[in-house]
């Protein structure tokens, strides 16, 4: 599908890995000069014996080349590379963990349109890498930095094709196997109908409602790589979703919702029963409350521009407590792992269940929804009406529009200044929470734009809040 490209065509870098265009800022001399980087980086932290990574791609389509030259790479850099194919990005981190690998690279641009491509680095825990180690790999890619193995020295590729399978597995057997949710979810007979936008989630998302006793509609799930609709799972993408719930449930189906996931299958947005979007922020919530109800209080983590539903939630758990991070699953996992949380995410629909993998994770996010729904005698539209309602807003600036990257700076101060007197958090970009609602404005780690999002009880106070912020910054 077709989008609009920026002119030029940016390469970002950030925290969140590589983005470019493909064939102009994101090509196989790009990639492979970004995997040697990584690798090179790798090779600094083991040493006597040659690092094994982890290498998969979303599905995307053109994905392949891009691949070989990470592929080639981490082996000219003196690393052993397991070629997965295409694999969910999670499923990547789980498999480091499940090989005893150093590390590992997905091929992906995860949302964005099929105009892009990019590459993420995790580490050897399976998760992505703090900011210091991301801008010490992008210094080194900046640079040509790349330490080249000898050639006796030059690492192998070899295949696995068990990485759906263990996946699926690892995700029932931490919610009690036979004796816990699977078997709670099964004998419910739930219905879903699963979007998984031609991409990488196609298989393990299936094989995931299969292992659940799920009956299953599936919509774009042939794994073309050639995305069915814009890729980014958001209300206005997701009609045929929508639809398809709508007409199994006339159909007769035991509908219990639909699920939606993105290219590399890290962020689920879930419609109810009725062909309802209910919305990508959801997700995190659901997941969270189901995690609550079977563990009891622990520490969650979501980034600033996440719903304050999710501290709603951890309040009704006394003990439970929410922390707040910058957007990025990077950040998210900083602030999870010390803490010891037992579920974390955002709310672009990415939940992070470390018991499975340390990446957002759509297989972890459907099981814990599904269990929820299993786990009562009413619908998903009633367990959702009956959380807290607020009205979030999610816009968008191109770059380009208000002054490029460094006009970013300027706004932030302004709006720092100006609301001086509210509760201001500048972790990432400036959050300001009010007494009915909050605004955050930052630019993004994934594309070249400003994000600008607001949340209060109502559609009009979070428009107020938007115009409030967009005059305090100047934009």
């Amino acid at each position: 599908m077709s989008s609009t490209i920026p002119d030029p065509a940016p390469l970002m870098l950030s925290v969140s890995g590589a983005r470019g265009i493909v064939g102009k800022t994101m090509t196989p001399v790009v990639a492979a000069t970004f995997a040697g980087a990584f690798g090179s980086h790798i090779r600094t932290l083991v040493q006597g014996r040659r690092p094994k990574l982890v290498v998969a791609r979303d599905g995307r389509f053109g994905g392949e080349s891009l691949a070989r030259a990470v592929q080639g790479a981490l082996a000219s850099t003196g690393c052993d590379v397991v070629d997965l194919g295409v694999a969910m990005t999670p499923t990547v981190g789980l498999m480091i963990r499940a090989l005893g690998a150093d590390g590992g690279m997905a091929v992906t641009a995860s949302h964005n349109p099929i105009e892009w491509n990019g590459l993420k680095c995790l580490d050897g825990d399976g998760l992505a890498p703090p900011k210091p180690v991301a801008e010490a790999i992008i210094a080194r890619f900046k640079g040509a930095d790349i330490a080249f193995a000898k050639p006796l020295d030059i690492g192998s590729i070899a295949t696995d094709t068990s990485a759906n399978e263990r996946h699926v597995a690892r995700v029932v057997e931490v919610l009690g196997g036979a004796a816990g949710a699977a078997a709670r979810i099964r004998a419910k007979r739930l219905h879903v109908v699963l979007d998984s936008v031609n991409a990488s989630g196609c298989v393990g998302g299936r094989m995931m409602l299969d292992a659940l006793g799920c009956g299953v509609t599936h919509i774009y799930g042939e794994p073309t790589g050639i995305f069915g609709h814009t890729p980014e799972p958001t209300a206005e993408n997701l009609g045929d979703l929508a639809a398809k719930v709508r007409a199994a449930r006339e159909a007769g189906a035991a509908v219990a919702c639909g699920f939606a996931q993105d290219p590399d299958a890290d962020r689920l947005a879930i419609v109810d029963e009725n062909g309802r979007y209910i919305g990508e922020e959801y997700t995190l919530v659901l997941a969270a409350l189901r995690m609550l109800e079977l563990r009891g209080p622990f520490a969650l983590a979501a980034n600033l521009s996440t719903s304050r539903m999710i501290d709603d939630v951890a309040a009704r758990f006394p003990g439970a407590k929410v922390l707040r991070t910058a957007v990025g699953e990077a950040n998210v996992v900083a602030a999870l792992k010390p803490a010891g949380g037992l579920l974390g995410g955002e709310g672009n629909g990415g939940v992070i269940f470390p018991e499975v993998c340390w990446v957002r994770d759509s297989l972890s996010a459907m099981a814990l929804v599904l269990d929820l729904i299993a786990s009562r005698d009413e619908p998903l539209s009633r367990i959702v009406d009956a959380l807290p309602r607020y009205s979030i807003l999610k816009s968008k600036m191109d770059l380009a529009a208000i002054g490029g990257l460094p006009a970013v700076a300027g706004a932030l101060t302004k709006m720092k200044a100006v609301f001086a007197n509210e509760r201001v958090n500048d972790a990432d970009g400036v959050r300001v929470d009010f007494a009915d609602g909050w605004v955050h404005l930052r630019a993004s780690n994934t594309e070249p734009i400003a994000r600008v999002i607001a949340e209060a009880p109502t559609k009009e106070r979070a428009q107020e809040l938007v115009a409030m912020c967009a005059k305090a910054a100047g934009l």
